[in-house]
């Protein structure tokens, strides 16, 4: 079994790969599925390490904990995902202490995202957040950071500009259909797979290209169905969808299968097409994009498309970057004093005890009454403590240094992690 590890911040670590370093096919061996996700968690526990969580989406996998050193992250993320463990070692970015926790500030509020901006990203850190706390994997230092990261996102979205206009994976979609299909109206279009990702980008191209000709296809035949009836759309039973993708001028393929489910021989005697793989890891089969008739874009180039948006929002990053630093330093604060209040406390209970003994021997041949004696007293342990306190916030350089004393002197018996 694993040693117990220390909750000093310099130990918190956040291992993880990311769009900048790696493809979407590298990001796809690693990316971590709900089941995935709760044996990682079980096995965390049976190692000591109960104050983590993993953010998998479809442009990074991150795990976020306290550890000994980050190669126990990286143990944990490489046990549960089909990726190598030398090789996430080799792509792999490691943070620690501040800078990681700062690193969890930038993501969560579109700051990292490969999009500027993306709000997305915070939806998915709550529900990983939340995943975690549910399988007792998600301590008090870490659900503190996540909440003050969701407010800090709540907060730049509010007074900066950093996530105005449209811009996501969905409308980079849209988009790149506006340019390569300019009579896209004109266009038979089928989608595959009607997730999140796939409602958007098709809710897109209705109100932004006013397409109509869509049919949706989809494993479970009735949320086809009803996002069909919502937006007067065609829709087909998933065992046509060879059939349907063959007839069509443009497929977009935003399915959640774990390997690619469109083969190049479903094309091989098809019209000429462009497809459109919105799916991490990828479903569309690489050797799709080697027939000459079809065109292959997966999310990695559609990342490349730019729009004046983007111009506009790095305009807001020094406003975003500034409130960060703000809100991470009351975090930090919040941290350090959290620590020195269990010696504070300690501190206080010894007072009392050193109190209630000198009460006791001073109840007989005493001509004061006791309870007069307990008031005062007890008023002078309370201003002994505010004093130590205020002692402490006002010297935080030497804070440590006071709290290690003051727990010297009283005997405490609290650990000084």
């Amino acid at each position: 079994m694993q040693v117990s590890h220390s909750k000093e911040i310099a130990n918190f670590h956040i291992v993880g790969i990311n769009y900048k370093k790696t493809d979407a096919a590298i990001r796809g061996l690693y990316a971590i599925n709900q089941a995935q996700y709760q044996q990682l968690l079980e096995h965390a526990r049976t190692v000591q390490l109960d104050d983590l969580f993993v953010l998998s989406t479809c442009n990074r996998t991150e795990i976020y904990g306290f550890a000994n050193t980050p190669g126990d992250l990286l143990n944990l993320l490489s046990r549960e995902t089909n990726g190598d463990r030398v090789q996430l070692e080799e792509l792999a970015y490691i943070k620690s202490g501040e800078e990681a926790i700062r690193h969890l500030y930038q993501v969560g509020t579109g700051l990292d995202s490969q999009i500027l901006g993306d709000y997305e990203i915070v939806g998915q850190i709550r529900i990983a957040a939340r995943f975690a706390k549910a399988h007792q994997c998600l301590g008090s230092f870490l659900e503190r950071l996540v909440n003050s990261v969701l407010q800090v996102s709540k907060l730049i979205k509010t007074e900066t500009g950093l996530s105005k206009g449209t811009v996501s994976v969905a409308f980079a979609t849209v988009r790149l259909l506006e340019r390569r299909c300019p009579d896209i109206r004109d266009k038979k279009i089928v989608l595959v797979g009607v997730g999140k990702i796939g409602r958007n980008t098709c809710k897109n191209m209705i109100e932004y290209l006013g397409v109509k000709e869509v049919t949706l296809i989809n494993r479970t035949l009735q949320v086809a169905a009803d996002f069909a009836d919502q937006h007067g759309l065609r829709y087909a039973p998933y065992e046509n969808m060879v059939a349907e993708m063959q007839a069509a001028d443009v497929v977009l393929v935003a399915s959640n299968a774990p390997e690619p489910t469109v083969l190049a021989s479903h094309f091989h005697q098809s019209s000429p097409k462009l497809i459109v793989d919105l799916s991490i890891p990828f479903n569309v089969e690489s050797a799709v994009g080697d027939l000459e008739h079809v065109s292959l874009i997966n999310v990695d180039e559609l990342s490349k498309v730019q729009d004046e948006t983007l111009q506009n929002r790095l305009g807001e990053v020094p406003k975003a970057l500034s409130i960060i630093e703000e809100h991470m330093a009351e975090f930090l604060y919040w941290y350090k004093m959290r620590k020195h209040a269990v010696v504070l406390k300690a501190v206080k209970d010894k007072l009392q005890e050193i109190h209630t003994r000198e009460i006791q021997q001073q109840k007989n041949g005493s001509g004061y009454k006791v309870e007069d004696m307990e008031q005062v007293s007890s008023r002078i342990i309370q201003k002994m403590i505010n004093l130590m306190a205020g002692k402490v916030r006002k010297e935080t350089d030497k804070s440590d240094l006071y709290i290690a004393m003051i727990n010297d002197i009283f005997e405490t018996g609290v650990k000084q992690d």
